[in-house]
């Protein structure tokens, strides 16, 4: 228990009334913690915390890196920053040795600075020298690299994507821009042609692949050794979802994901209606959170890698992956969602990145600053990103083949881009072909109703017409419906089982789907979240019952 003359070690309380340090005193949590116990982490909600004995470090993610920023030691305090601000908290702090601290809750902070002017005096010193030296931190540690590419080249688009959806921050240099091009280092200009990536520790690739850039940037591209309780398949909502259920409930966890967390929906540029979130919420913003929640449950991530094949085996299944390596797992969880289906139009395949995007392609944003965007889809990720570019682009032209937006989109958004003076709708209109040299220049629109064609000059066009997924890499056995996604429960024609299947359990027992890839499933981000912790609980199930079957033999 806290007692005033434990907090007597703050240089804080001096000149305070003793009936106020009292008053904190007797409200004030003991915390104490061995060394490596975390206190807090990013984004936690904020408290004022005194330390009383020991020594506690702050760290700060950046770039991807974690970064100890200082240390704290009896009598000194941390953590006005963010109450001051009415913020999350900044940093994160961890023990570096046996220590004590006290915690004061936010209303008694604001009690304390309220009635005692020394204590605010002393905290107004103290909080302009801390803002002024995590600025500064940010500032020159936040660019984990530096792309310089021109803006068509579709290997620049690719590198500028596969970072912004890793959470990477990065500065693009594009040659073609003048302003760019004073920027950039003359060694960088004498390398050969592909993007060039200059990383914070000056080593320079050029045209890298995903995976190299990745191990340099030291994102996890390898398992671990040893046999995991379940592979998650896919590092969308609902396998970021099985990610933290996995982890946070003692499973040895890994996530493998071809591209970046996030799936598909980590490329909408605001989810509205998702619980939680009345302003709204990113799924880049929504895809990082999960991310750090599962890491910090001691779940593993691989990026970049493919899964070839899952097999049966004894007592599990053997996961190959694209390269060689493979990784011996009780369970599987397929969460590998569902990609946007490629538009069948002239000319779309030879302008992939060059003007033609799939997906919101957040990253092109600045550069359609006063230019004229199309965006072909009705559905809510195609709403989402058109109401995005809008804040950009001088015009944005949504094509959709029916005759209104009403069946396909959400209410919310129909407004919203009702609201917008440069979305227009256009109804029963489709891409007959898509034209430029080295960049888009013009796209071809045809009515469906009367066959009139018109060419219209065009800076960008968006892809989202649909999706289609991809199981072939399952074992044969596994049942699917004719588009290729999986039955799971009471949907499977064939089982083999005494017991029955388990609502999200596939025809072959011990794998489980979520989210998009699943026949049948609803297709929204809050029920794939839903469905990936659900595997979950159905795979401690599954494997209660495995190990009774063992134990029977």
């Amino acid at each position: 228990m806290i007692q005033a003359s434990d907090l007597s070690v703050c240089a804080l309380f001096d000149g305070v009334a003793v009936d106020l340090v009292e008053r904190v005193a007797t409200r004030a949590a003991d915390v104490r913690l061995q060394p490596g116990e975390w206190l807090v982490r990013e984004g936690d909600a904020p408290y004022f915390w005194i330390v009383l004995e020991g020594q506690i470090e702050t760290l700060q993610t950046v770039g991807g890196l974690e970064q100890q920023l200082s240390y704290f030691e009896p009598g000194e305090f941390v953590g006005e920053v963010p109450l001051m601000l009415g913020a999350t908290a900044f940093v994160g702090m961890r023990a570096l040795m046996p220590a004590r601290v006290a915690r004061i809750e936010p209303v008694d902070f604001h009690a304390l600075i309220s009635a005692s002017p020394e204590a605010s005096a002393t905290l107004a010193r103290t909080l302009s020298r801390r803002v002024q030296f995590l600025s500064e931190h940010t500032a020159a540690n936040a660019v984990a690299a530096t792309i310089v590419g021109n803006r068509f080249e579709s290997a620049c688009h690719d590198i500028r994507d596969f970072l912004a959806r890793n959470q990477v921050v990065f500065e693009w240099l594009d040659p073609a821009d003048p302003s760019d091009s004073r920027c950039i280092p003359e060694r960088a200009r004498a390398l050969g042609s592909g993007p060039v990536v200059l990383l914070r520790d000056d080593t320079m690739l050029v045209a890298p692949s995903k995976r190299e850039l990745a191990e340099r940037l030291g994102l996890q591209t390898r398992p671990s050794p040893g046999i995991y309780d379940v592979v998650i398949v896919g590092g969308g909502p609902a396998g970021l979802a099985a990610g933290v259920y996995g982890g946070s409930e003692g499973l040895r966890t890994i996530m493998i994901e071809r591209e970046a967390p996030g799936g598909q929906a980590g490329t909408s540029s605001r989810i509205e209606n998702y619980l939680g979130f009345p302003g709204g919420v990113s799924g880049g913003d929504l895809a990082n959170r999960a991310l750090t929640q599962a890491k910090r449950f001691g779940a593993e991530v691989l990026v970049t890698r493919s899964v070839e094949s899952a097999e049966r085996r004894s007592d599990g299944f053997t996961i190959r992956l694209d390269g060689g390596d493979t990784i011996e797992t009780r369970t599987i969880v397929v969460a590998t969602g569902v990609a946007w289906r490629r538009l069948d139009t002239a000319g779309a395949d030879d302008l992939v990145g060059r003007g033609v995007y799939y997906g919101a392609a957040r990253t092109e944003a600045l550069r359609t600053r006063g230019k004229d965007v199309f965006v072909i889809g009705g559905g809510n990720s195609a709403g989402q990103g058109a109401m995005y570019f809008a804040n950009y682009a001088r015009s944005v032209t949504i094509l959709i083949r029916g005759e209104s937006l009403a069946k396909t989109m959400s209410h919310y958004l129909i407004e919203q881009l009702a609201s917008k003076s440069n979305v227009a709708v256009e109804s029963r209109t489709v891409v007959a072909k898509v034209s430029g040299r080295d960049h888009l220049e013009t796209v071809t629109t045809r009515r469906v109703d009367t066959g009139v064609e018109t060419i219209r000059a065009a800076d960008a066009l968006f892809v989202f017409i649909g999706a289609d997924t991809e199981t072939t890499w399952l074992p044969d056995a596994l049942e699917r419906d004719a588009r290729g996604f999986i039955r799971t429960g009471r949907d499977i024609e064939t089982w083999t089982e005494a017991r029955p299947p388990f609502a999200l359990e596939t025809s072959v027992p011990g794998i489980f789907a979520a989210g998009d890839v699943r026949a049948a499933s609803v297709k929204r981000v809050a029920s794939s979240v839903g469905e990936g912790s659900m595997a979950i609980a159905y795979i401690h199930e599954y494997l209660a019952l495995s190990t009774q079957a063992t134990l029977a033999r």
